[in-house]
């Protein structure tokens, strides 16, 4: 069979799957055991075990389940009530007002977490009905939280980092420093975005609460054990003294002191934790081993060659090259997770843009960006489903409010494309 044509049979294969509600990792499995049957002479059984062991067995994944429990920990704690009330006396001068703490806070809780879908669900929490309370307008409040919960990808750690920088052999480490200046950026679109909406809109966001230099101060107070996990845990990596895994352990050891210092860890929400962690693992980790065994059929059937030199005898500039792997990344998040989005795509798209002469470790971060975007568009954007659950709003009207932010990050991912600096600058100056 013809590899263009068998790429069209395995996707509109695995999206039929998907789209009956067969479990991701289930779908990966069967369409892979069938390719390798059908199209090869290799018994599919006999890969299975080795390429499932192979695709798993990494010393930089055990960072995956460690960061996974340090989020559950803090997701137990009070750090997003504390986080509130350290952050709005700092925040309600701006246009725009109390809105950006969520934003604040989510840059925050991202940067011990590691998950978009933990740190929407833990700042809504607290956040949603403190703002609704002061008569806030809806939209932004639903909007800014389905947005800046996307930044648990980007500011590291960063679980969608580890598993990429496994895939592709890129230094997890690396992959970390290269989020912080667009994290920020990111982060710092999304207030410019309310500071427009508080001017343009004034009544969306009242004014009401005054602070004083002394709120001011002492609400550092609340801020000061998060900053602190966040330096121990990023800290160890950009000073050289632990790898990402080693800091992960040292940020659950973190998490674990906090959670028993507010008072709020006990025997059932610690097992509550542990379940959450296996839970997530395990389907991380078969989504990979599945993915993998797919990404080996698909080599087996020369696919990643054959739509590599396709691509390329199509002439298209580097540029109109990323727009196109945008695009796709786009239409495919309308279907997939973030996760299964890159453990399914990476052989095929990995070679054509290191071939058009971008860095592993800036598609890295580009791909980070497609799978933000996921996580803000219908039908199956993971954070428009915690912020409904949250906020009890229907989906079409989360999704609705979080298109401002969806342009925002389409934006980023462009100036990134044109000045690739943005992203490789901290990498290089460590490595100098």
């Amino acid at each position: 069979m013809d590899p263009l044509v068998a790429v069209v049979v395995l996707l509109a294969i695995l999206f039929l799957l998907l789209g009956l509600s067969v479990w991701v990792f289930v779908s990966l499995f069967a369409v892979a055991l069938v390719s390798i049957d059908l199209f090869t002479s290799t018994p599919p059984l006999r890969l299975l075990g080795n390429i499932a062991w192979n695709a798993t067995d990494s010393w930089a994944l055990v960072a995956l389940p460690l960061f996974i429990f340090m989020g559950e920990l803090l997701l137990r704690t009070r750090i997003s009530e504390r986080m509130f009330d350290g952050l709005a006396p700092w925040l309600a001068w701006l246009p725009g007002r109390l809105l950006h703490t969520n934003v604040v806070a989510s840059t925050i809780f991202a940067a011990v977490s590691g998950s978009s879908a933990a740190t929407a669900a833990t700042i809504g929490k607290i956040n949603i009905p403190e703002l609704r309370k002061r008569g806030y307008d809806d939209d932004l409040i639903l909007g800014s939280l389905a947005g800046a919960g996307t930044l648990g990808f980007l500011i590291p750690p960063s679980l969608v980092m580890i598993i990429y920088g496994v895939l592709a052999e890129v230094s997890i480490g690396k992959l970390f420093i290269a989020g912080v200046i667009p994290g920020l950026m990111l982060a710092g679109g999304f207030m410019l975005y309310l500071v427009y909406a508080g001017l343009r809109w004034p009544e969306k966001a009242p004014g009401g609460d005054r602070y004083t230099w002394k709120d001011r101060f002492f609400g550092l107070v609340n801020l000061v054990p998060v900053t602190l996990l966040i330096l121990l845990v990023l800290g160890s990596i950009y000073m050289g003294f632990a790898t990402p895994t080693e800091s992960a352990a040292i940020g659950v050891l973190g998490a674990f002191l906090l959670a028993l210092a507010y008072r709020s860890l006990t025997l059932e929400s610690f097992r509550q934790a542990v379940l959450g962690s296996v839970r997530t693992t395990s389907m991380i980790g078969l989504i990979i081993a599945g993915a993998s065994l797919l990404s080996t059929a698909m080599g087996f059937m020369g696919i990643p060659t054959a739509l590599a030199a396709w691509i390329a005898s199509l002439g298209l500039s580097k540029y109109l090259l990323v727009v196109v792997i945008a695009l796709f990344y786009i239409v495919l998040g309308f279907f997939l997770d973030g996760i299964s989005m890159i453990v399914i795509t990476l052989p095929i798209t990995l070679p054509l843009v290191t071939q058009a002469g971008f860095s592993p470790l800036w598609f890295g971060i580009f791909l980070v960006l497609m799978v933000e975007a996921a996580q803000i568009t219908p039908p199956v954007g993971f954070n428009l489903f915690v912020i409904q659950g949250v906020a009890r709003a229907p989906i079409l009207r989360v999704a609705r409010a979080a298109l401002p932010f969806f342009a925002i990050l389409m934006g980023l991912a462009a100036l990134i494309t044109v000045w690739p600096e943005v992203v490789l600058f901290l990498p290089q100056l460590m490595r100098g």
